[in-house]
């Protein structure tokens, strides 16, 4: 019986050892380099070899050990990313960003910004994970902030201006794409048009502008209506309330974000107010949501596929051909026509 238990002891210990590069080669019968070529992906070893050592290494369960790779190469080959838990957008350039990655042999490190954690514990726990470069998101950090970090490791500010040009920046012209909203509409008819703000930020700063300027370009300063807003369903929805109350609706409703948008959205449904047909509503990031059938909401593109390959590229630059000098990449943002805007109601 002890013989048995000892037995089925040895049995479970040897299952519990993780699988290593040594298990994998004597397996195929090659050497470990060899298993380290094909699991690295590069050229050397034979087809052949591959999808034998490939195959073995599914079999016995392996998996790379990244720590012990890092340490032995001295780079990580990692890129430390910034991002808002509750944004829908983000989550979008994060899924590009990987491709992008991926494609010029890097990988990402996550880490999130949320309502009880503040970027710069987001940030310190990017760099504790030997990130080589950091790709903030929107980052709200003063210019002077994200300078100092720069000289920790480059940064790469996505979405968001920064005044002195001394960082590398990736971004769409945010107060042009709320002015395409304004214009569109202004072409339809739309007089009345009001506007929910971002609240404070450069971000929620340009397109404000954006929509002062657009509105004073058509002659319709008297019509110029900015509510308090910010990136939340919750702020449009107070919007929108704050609206109807006042018993003087606007024909039109452009939202700081598509999160706001599709708040004013609900909240005008709600209370009986026909979208488009009474006030038409409109967005900004074309974010999932925004393209749901129940919402089919007219925005602006920020283009997140293109800013998460820019961004990537000029990580590659700062780290693999040592560019010193900051560059700054604004793409020209895409105005996406749906269903929640039409001609102004009559009267």
């Amino acid at each position: 019986m002890g013989d048995v238990d000892s037995g089925r002891q040895r049995k479970g210990t040897g299952s519990n050892k993780r699988p290593r590069l040594e298990d994998v080669a004597a397996r195929v019968g090659v050497s470990t380099a060899s298993v380290s070529l094909v699991l690295r992906g590069v050229a050397g070893p034979s087809e052949r070899t591959r999808e034998r050592v490939l195959k073995a290494a599914a079999d016995l369960g392996y998996q790379v050990d990244r720590t012990a790779s890092t340490l032995a190469s001295r780079r990580s080959r990692l890129l430390g990313v910034l991002v808002d838990i509750h944004s829908p957008f983000h989550a979008e350039l994060v899924e590009h960003l990987h491709i992008a990655a991926e494609e010029v042999g890097y990988d990402l490190v996550l880490s999130t910004q949320t309502r009880t954690r503040d970027q710069n514990t987001a940030i310190e726990t990017l760099l504790a994970f030997r990130s080589e470069a950091l790709i903030l998101l929107a980052p709200s950090a003063p210019a002077d902030t994200l300078a100092a970090l720069d000289r920790k490791a480059p940064v790469i500010v996505v979405g968001r201006r920064i005044a002195e040009g001394e960082l590398d920046v990736v971004r769409t012209a945010d107060d042009d794409g709320v002015g395409q909203i304004v214009d569109h509409l202004v072409g339809l008819g739309h007089r009345a048009i009001a506007y929910v703000d971002g609240g404070k930020g450069v971000i929620a700063t340009d397109r404000r502008r954006g929509y002062r300027t657009a509105m004073r370009r058509h002659g319709l300063d008297e019509h110029i209506r900015v509510l308090r807003g910010d990136h939340t369903e919750a702020s449009g929805e107070r919007a929108a309330r704050h609206l109807i109350d006042s018993g003087d609706l606007p024909t039109a409703v452009v939202a700081y974000n598509d999160q706001c948008a599709i708040g004013v959205l609900t909240a005008l449904t709600r209370a009986g107010v026909a979208v488009p047909a009474e006030v038409s509503v409109a967005g900004y990031d074309d974010d999932t949501l925004s393209r749901l059938s129940c919402f089919n909401l007219t925005t602006v593109s920020q283009g997140a596929r293109e800013q998460a390959r820019y961004a990537v590229a000029a990580a590659v630059e700062r780290l693999d051909q040592d560019r010193e000098e900051p560059r700054e990449v604004v793409l020209t943002p895409e105005l996406v026509v749906r269903g929640s805007i039409a001609e102004p109601r009559e009267g």
